[in-house]
């Protein structure tokens, strides 16, 4: 399916060779609740957690939004909340732009609201920081992947999810504020990126 074109060059650079086995093993529960969803024909819901839901989470979801239709999986809806909220982080947004994504900031307060475009033709990702109950996110039959090790070890239970699946990532946060901040966001950007490249690329339709 067809990305905006600074994206897919972004995506044709990507290397699942560089994903240690034992990393596949932990993105493997993912791919089996994808599957499982596809092959019985039901909507696949996947809720990215980490504490703040500022970084990490937001990073999860948009990427997974994406490889969802870049490899043309129906029925996906990705989301992302945090124990608290807090404010989704502008390195985070700017990271996106720079990886070719369209973002627009539609609400400028403390917890700003952004849309997040990968396609012309798709509904926007609304990025936004929000508690992982929120009532913006599903609240039953759905994936709880948690992305921080933080939120894991912090909510070992998830109302409503059907699985709950750590995945998680270092946080850029420790890059704040110096010369490598750019840098480290967009490797943490990839490195997810990659990730979920290679989970949908597992899926058979």
């Amino acid at each position: 399916m067809t990305v905006f074109n600074d994206i897919d060059r972004v995506i044709s650079t990507f290397n699942v060779e560089t994903i240690a086995d034992s990393r596949k093993e932990i993105l493997k529960p993912l791919v089996d609740f994808i599957q499982l969803k596809v092959n019985t024909k039901q909507d696949i819901r996947i809720n990215f957690i980490c504490t703040h839901n500022s970084r990490r989470s937001h990073l999860s979801q948009t990427w997974a939004q994406t490889m969802a239709h870049y490899f043309n999986i129906k029925n996906v809806f990705c989301y992302s909340g945090g124990t608290e909220a807090t404010a989704l982080f502008p390195m985070v947004a700017k990271t996106l732009e720079n990886s070719g994504f369209k973002i627009n900031k539609i609400s400028d307060t403390s917890n700003p609201v952004y849309s997040i475009k990968y396609s012309d033709n798709s509904h926007p990702i609304i990025g936004f920081s929000k508690k992982l109950d929120s009532y913006f996110n599903p609240k039953a039959f759905f994936a709880a992947v948690m992305t921080c090790s933080q939120a894991d070890n912090g909510c070992p239970f998830i109302h409503g999810a059907e699985k709950r699946i750590p995945i998680t990532f270092e946080d850029p946060k420790a890059f704040d504020d110096t010369p490598q901040q750019a840098e480290k966001y967009q490797e943490r950007s990839l490195q997810i990126a990659t990730e979920l490249f290679y989970v949908f690329s597992q899926i058979v339709s």
